[in-house]
């Protein structure tokens, strides 16, 4: 595997309205235990549209993995602009990410047309990558769910890996028997 496509959630589907949210250092966590997996078994690149939440925080982790390892992120944003509604610190995450990011350009030139880009994005991203790393509870489906059947129709030998609930919080276990507190 050589190029793995990561999307989850939605900030908003996790019930996480601030950045500094101390379950965005679970999922990040999580996806970056993966990561390096993945990485360390040959995976040269991660593909992202950039959305927010899970897409950026996998981003994010890919930044920091540069330091240590030969990785690459490409951005593929369904549409320009796509971050004009979001928050103010939302919006320079995703604006960082895209300045530091590999590579980056956006499917469709223009803002948002319709859902049609979307749906274009989820088989662009199929398409293009080897496999999906998805944070996926399939009790709670959110919109993560679109990628989700775009992926399972794809071909068999697509490989789609899930973070699920239970993995999240096995690490959240892991982090707290690194805290030295917590063995007192």
């Amino acid at each position: 595997m050589k190029v793995l496509a990561v999307t989850g959630y939605k900030p908003m589907e996790l019930n996480i309205f601030k950045p500094d949210d101390q379950r965005v250092s679970y999922v990040k966590a999580a996806i970056e235990k993966r990561l390096i997996g993945f990485i360390e078994e040959g995976l040269e690149w991660v593909i992202i549209s950039g959305q927010m939440g899970v897409e950026l925080w996998a981003g994010e982790v890919v930044l920091d993995l540069k330091e240590r390892y030969d990785i690459k992120l490409a951005i593929i944003p369904p549409f320009e602009n796509q971050e004009t509604r979001w928050p103010e610190a939302i919006q320079q995450v995703y604006q960082e990410l895209t300045m530091t990011a590999d590579f980056y350009q956006p499917l469709y030139k223009g803002d948002y047309k319709g859902a049609y880009q979307f749906k274009a994005k989820n088989k662009w991203l199929v398409d293009k990558s080897d496999a999906c790393l998805i944070l996926l509870d399939d009790e709670y489906p959110g919109s993560n769910r679109f990628f989700h059947e775009e992926a399972s129709q794809s071909v068999e030998e697509y490989r789609i890996f899930v973070i699920t609930p239970s993995d999240l919080e096995d690490i959240v276990e892991e982090l707290r028997m690194t805290d030295s507190d917590y063995w007192e």
